[in-house]
């Protein structure tokens, strides 16, 4: 008994390794090597198959599959779906925090998601954390469910398709026609955005990003009406619009060239500062005053930096 219990060992671990290592493990070889039975061997992995079970991490977990074309055992990485309930609640209180939807809607995302994900057993607690916030939810003021508005901009977006939109100015509240190609859809601060290149060269002289390596924005609850043309558009793929690093560089929504700035900030916080512009470089710091430098699309970074107050000097 006692050389078997060693046999057992140098077999499991064996077995182990080469699961591990995203090897095929062969019932029938494996019994041939170690001189036992093909029952022994399966019973070996399923003692490996237990210990796997409880080891997951992060909800990634490891799982012995059974590979029918290589005729051995595998193993296989596996996601759990579900959200822990801690996970759920932190995504109910950035939706509610957002303010993206009007209220309806953020109760049934909220419901959907603690009901689609979270075991039952635990819903009712979560539900009960985040109903006092629902009750007293203030809404956007503009009251538009863009959901599907979103879903039709991201399919011509995907597919290369002009969109024509009917799009209401901020300034004088008037209605304007626009035919764009749609780069990427962005959320800041409340709103659902736009950015997409305009397709006209005579329109484009009368804006401040007036060529192709410059979007332009719109607030997508400001479209009254939203037409995907049956006409295609083709970008090389060196030339695609990069959103990463387009929203790196804008945190404010305002359209306008690329630039950069550079400002002396004496706040207690930089750390504030640096997750607010992440392409913000600390160029020196002397006794807790930095010098900070950072490239930035748009007007908005003017209006935050002189809303740091005597924080900020700009350089």
């Amino acid at each position: 008994m006692e050389r078997e219990n060693g046999n057992k060992a140098l077999r499991v671990l064996s077995m182990y390794q080469k699961l591990m290592n995203n090897q095929i493990v062969n019932k029938a070889e494996e019994a041939a090597a170690y001189g036992v039975n093909s029952r022994t061997i399966q019973r070996d992995i399923d003692d490996i198959r237990g210990f796997l079970e409880t080891t997951d991490s992060a909800g990634i977990s490891k799982q012995i599959v059974y590979d029918q074309k290589e005729r051995g055992y595998r193993l296989e990485e596996v996601y759990d779906e579900n959200l822990t309930a801690g996970e759920a609640l932190a995504v109910c209180k950035i939706l509610i925090d957002s303010r993206a939807f009007p209220k309806d809607k953020m109760k049934k995302l909220i419901y959907q998601i603690v009901g689609s994900s979270v075991p039952e057993p635990k819903q009712k607690h979560i539900y009960e954390l985040v109903n006092n916030e629902l009750f007293h939810y203030i809404e956007p003021r503009h009251k538009t469910d863009c959901s599907e508005m979103l879903w039709q901009i991201d399919e011509a977006e995907r597919t290369s398709h002009y969109i024509e939109i009917e799009y209401q100015r901020t300034k004088d509240k008037s209605i304007v026609t626009r035919r764009l190609r749609p780069a990427a859809i962005m959320f800041s601060e409340y709103y659902f955005y736009l950015t997409a290149f305009i397709d006209d060269e005579v329109l484009c002289q009368y804006f401040d990003v007036s060529n192709d390596t410059f979007p332009t924005i719109y607030r997508i609850d400001r479209i009254k009406k939203l037409t995907v043309l049956g006409e295609q558009f083709h970008v090389p793929y060196r030339d695609r619009f990069e959103e990463g690093e387009f929203r790196k560089r804008i945190q404010f929504m305002y359209g306008c060239r690329l630039q950069k700035v550079k400002f002396r900030y004496s706040g207690s916080d930089i750390d504030a500062v640096l997750d607010r512009l992440p392409t913000a470089q600390i160029l020196s710091e002397d006794n807790g005053v930095y010098i900070v430098s950072a490239e930035v699309f748009g007007k908005g970074i003017d209006m935050w930096l002189k809303s740091q107050g005597d924080r900020v000097e700009i350089l």
